[in-house]
């Protein structure tokens, strides 16, 4: 008897809150997110065509640099306090690209700096990295695999 009154009262609270929350907008946050997200890649773009024009790279090799000075901006715009500000306008468009990931980096490493460059910034930084980075290893070894399987039983590349 206890767990069903338990479960009405729940199903109440949620239906108050339902009522009592404000409306979302959710294609005006949808619009953000892809203009701020395409505005970051337009950025890339000319960033890449820029490293391509004036320092002779070529399309095989313009990546590295390219990500990396996306990075450093980011980077550098947290530590102004820009970018947090940026994503809580933009929502998911921030997140998505690269720096987004930059971002939450650099603001784990400011957040934990007074405990200590090691256990501190260090620690706390790859908690949140290692995920990621598992993620990736594995993502990228079972592509590798398939495309080892393709290539070889097709001939394909």
């Amino acid at each position: 008897m206890a767990n069903s009154k338990s479960n009405m009262e729940t199903e109440t609270y949620k239906q108050v809150a339902k009522h009592m929350e404000p409306p979302r907008p959710l294609g005006m946050r949808c619009l953000k997110a892809f203009l701020v997200g395409g505005f970051i890649c337009l950025i890339g773009q000319c960033i890449q065509m820029f490293y391509m024009a004036f320092f002779n790279f070529n399309e095989a090799t313009v990546g590295g640099p390219t990500v990396a000075t996306l990075i450093f901006i980011a980077v550098v715009l947290t530590g102004f306090g820009v970018y947090d500000k940026f994503s809580q306008f933009s929502g998911g468009g921030t997140i998505v690209p690269v720096t987004g990931f930059a971002n939450a980096m650099a603001s784990t490493a400011i957040e934990y700096r007074s405990e200590g460059y090691v256990l501190g910034v260090g620690g706390n930084m790859f908690k949140l990295a290692g995920s990621v980075i598992v993620f990736g290893t594995v993502a990228a070894f079972i592509i590798g695999i398939i495309y080892a399987i393709v290539t070889q039983q097709w001939g394909v590349m």
